[in-house]
This record gives C-alpha cells, structure tokens and sequence, in this order.
C-alpha cells in the first residue's frame, strides 16, 4: 500500500488505519510511504511499516530512505483467523 501522507496526518492516521486494515482484513499490510521535505516544501511522514494480521508491527522505517524486512507467517495469518472467525461470517 503506496502512499505520501502530510506529516501532520500521518502522525495523527497512519499508524492507526494501517493497523486497522491488518486487523480488519486478517493479514500482513506492507506500507510503503514517502517521508521527508519535498523540493515544493512539503513535509511527508514516511515511516514504511509492517504490520501482522493482529495489528502489531512487525518492521519499521522512519522517515526517509531505507529498507524494512520482516517475515511474513502464513502461520500467523491462519492462527488469528482461528481466534477471530470473522473472515468465515461474511455473506457475499
């Protein structure tokens, strides 16, 4: 999930709704985000994340250029599906 959210947002939101959509969705969320002033005077938060299906961290980037690694557990996806059945309720 790409994006460029403003310092100001990104402090506020990012970390809260990517951590949503792990726990929402049940699975690992890889965030890749722009961070650092921008030749037009724009601040963007950066901060690239990894985040497991229960909403922790896994892996972490501050602002500016850098590398993330973390493992993704298949693992870890089907033991949080066990305890939040949640995926197995929906009605398509």
């Amino acid at each position: 999930m790409p994006a460029a959210f403003t310092a100001t947002t990104g402090a506020a939101h990012w970390h809260l709704l990517l951590r949503a959509r792990a726990v929402e969705n049940q699975c690992y969320v890889l965030a890749a985000a722009q961070g650092g002033l921008h030749p037009n005077g724009r601040r963007t938060y950066g901060h690239s994340l990894l985040i497991d299906p229960w909403g922790a961290i896994v892996a972490e980037c501050d602002e500016g250029e850098g590398v993330i690694v973390g493992d993704v557990d298949p693992a870890r996806i089907d033991a949080v599906r066990t305890q939040l059945p949640a995926l197995s309720h929906r009605v398509l």
